[in-house]
């Protein structure tokens, strides 16, 4: 049974310059360029997702911006899939699981930002669609956060959730392991 990749917003407003930089956003766009690489190669499905913020008060995703553009390290390529949402999820009020059943496939691998809000959101969601789920870990990323005036590091913010979707939610592997698990 044949994989669908889904890029989740890795958008210019996450990489050095943006209006919300994440933590080593370039390395996890490499490895998210080498994961669509593959997928284009053996001619696997596609999906890239685009966040654009409607939401009162945004800062980054605006509409009409550089910043909210699909980053050059995964552009898309013509008759690839470009589903714009406007909340975390990547199936909420988005024609994702309609183009992916359109396929007649029912495993997804998911990279992509943040770790801690649309990559959580969309592999938990999957899951209710009955997808079997690989996370790239390594080709996902997030930021600091501060909770009850403590900073968390990014890092330990990614493994967090890293840690929190695998088994249940998602397997987790790094980008290496990829070719074997299409073989």
């Amino acid at each position: 049974m044949s994989f669908a990749l889904i890029l989740v917003d890795i958008q210019n407003d996450y990489f050095p310059g943006g209006s919300n930089t994440l933590y080593k956003t370039e390395e996890a766009a490499k490895n998210a360029s080498m994961a669509l690489e593959i997928f284009r190669q053996k001619k696997l499905p596609v999906f890239h997702i685009q966040h654009i913020s409607l939401q009162t008060g945004a800062t980054f995703f605006l509409p009409n911006t550089v910043g909210n553009e699909i980053n050059k390290t995964v552009k898309p390529n013509e008759g690839e899939t470009v589903l714009v949402k406007h909340k975390p999820n990547s199936f909420f009020e988005t024609d994702l699981h309609e183009c992916i059943s359109k396929t007649g496939i029912k495993k997804l691998i998911i990279c992509g930002m943040m770790t801690h809000m649309c990559i959580d959101t969309t592999v938990r969601a999957a899951k209710d669609y009955s997808y079997e789920t690989i996370v790239l870990s390594d080709a996902c990323t997030t930021k600091d956060l501060i909770w009850d005036n403590k900073n968390i590091p990014a890092e330990t913010v990614h493994n967090v959730y890293m840690a929190g979707l695998q088994g249940t939610f998602a397997k987790i592997i790094k980008t290496n392991e990829l070719k074997k698990i299409l073989e």
